[in-house]
């Protein structure tokens, strides 16, 4: 799962032709390049969304002609030839590659497979590349599935977020329940290597038996890789609305937690172990190679409307409207809106922010004094694992996974 904020941070002007700082690519050949490739179509809006995406009614009118979904794969795919003059000379071939959205199975197949060949033409794909895209349940079928398999895709992401109707309904899911789970199976019959199921525990409404329910039908399912996340109820939203009338009631941090620990147990039981907060895999070749990237600091690109990127430490960010994004291109300029330049003690605070999420934790030669102190502390709370933080690692247990956010405030001190 890759959302893309509504909202775009201030930051510095991108050149109109894009160019990097020099720095930006010393030491590259160390580091994998992905590609996050933005398609910012729905065909409804869910009452918890919050990222940028647009449905057809709320593209007429100004820009609407150039934010089509017609021309979109063409736009994509020249904003990967301008990443491929930004990089000049460059020499890696592309190790992941992740289409998201907003609902990137609206498109075409050939269309998302077009896009992937751009990346391929300018770039090249290492051999074992990952090539993900996600998918909308019920806008895809066998045909559309062999169709992006045949085109390079080998790993596919559902959006289930749950098995019961009723949260689908506070959710705003269109889903047909249980089409998620016939949708793995015929994406293995496709000859997909890894398939991902998508959850969404702490729905307003939704019972520990309604979240069971979810589980074992995911489960069931027989996916390589399940991400689970909490509700996150964005200001803005319909949901949040909603629940500031007293339509709906908000769900608690306790809840949240029970949810998680009932989820923990049930993949632990079926064979899922986990390796990111949120993210349980049957096998270290089942984890999402893309989404490591970003949270091991690595290079990426970000194609499309407000999709986000970063090399070497520049981190950047495109135009928000697909309208906008098509004019910029078709002027021959870069879409990026604004930009950043990290510092080292930027770098270092988000290796810890993102690191200690993962399985294998974060480095404590990364922590000052005061977040070595906060280290021990944790440590004798049960926050941190003893065995790796002898071994000079912090690695959060399962009741520091519940208290993760807190548990980083304290150590990038």
């Amino acid at each position: 799962m890759d959302p893309m904020p509504s909202v775009l941070p201030d930051g510095e002007p991108v050149p109109e032709d894009g160019a990097l700082p020099a720095r930006a690519l010393e030491g590259a050949g160390d580091r994998p390049l992905g590609f996050y490739l933005h398609v910012p179509y729905c065909a409804t809006r869910c009452g918890y969304c919050d990222f940028n995406t647009y449905t057809a009614s709320e593209l007429r009118g100004a820009g609407g002609v150039l934010a089509s979904r017609d021309n979109y794969a063409g736009q994509v795919a020249e904003e990967i030839r301008l990443a491929r003059k930004v990089l000049g000379d460059d020499p890696r071939p592309v190790r992941t590659v992740f289409v998201g959205g907003g609902t990137p199975t609206l498109l075409a197949a050939g269309d998302l497979v077009r896009m992937l060949g751009a990346i391929r033409d300018e770039f090249g794909l290492a051999d074992d590349a990952e090539v993900t895209t996600e998918a909308n349940p019920e806008s895809v079928d066998p045909a559309y599935l062999e169709e992006l398999r045949a085109g390079g895709f080998n790993r596919i992401s559902f959006g289930m977020q749950s098995a019961r109707p009723h949260v689908l309904r506070i959710l705003d899911r269109t889903h047909t329940p249980g089409r998620p789970e016939a949708c793995v199976a015929e994406a293995r019959a496709a000859g997909f290597d890894h398939v991902n199921l998508d959850l969404i525990y702490g729905t307003p409404g939704e019972s520990d038996d309604d979240w069971r329910a979810s589980l074992d039908a995911a489960i069931g399912a027989g996916p390589d890789h399940v991400s689970a996340y909490a509700l996150i109820v964005e200001e803005g939203t319909q949901l949040a609305r909603r629940i500031r009338r007293g339509e709906v009631p908000m769900t608690d941090d306790d809840v949240h937690a029970d949810r998680y620990l009932i989820a923990d147990e049930a993949f632990e039981k079926a064979g899922y172990a986990w390796y990111e907060v949120s993210n349980w895999a049957t096998s270290e070749a089942g984890r999402c190679l893309h989404n490591e990237l970003y949270w091991r600091g690595a290079d990426w690109w970000g194609a499309g409307p407000g999709a986000h990127s970063h090399v070497g430490g520049v981190r950047w960010w495109n135009v928000k409207h697909p309208g906008a994004y098509a004019a910029a291109l078709g002027a021959g300029k870069s879409p990026g809106a604004g930009r950043e330049v990290l510092s080292e003690e930027d770098r270092r605070v988000e290796r810890i922010l993102l690191e200690l999420r993962l399985r294998e934790g974060v480095e404590l030669a990364l922590l000052k004094p005061a977040g070595l102190d906060a280290s021990r502390k944790a440590l004798a709370d049960g926050l941190l694992d003893a065995e790796p933080y002898a071994a000079g690692r912090a690695v959060l247990t399962l009741r520091g996974r519940l208290l993760a956010d807190a548990v980083v405030r304290d150590l990038v001190d």
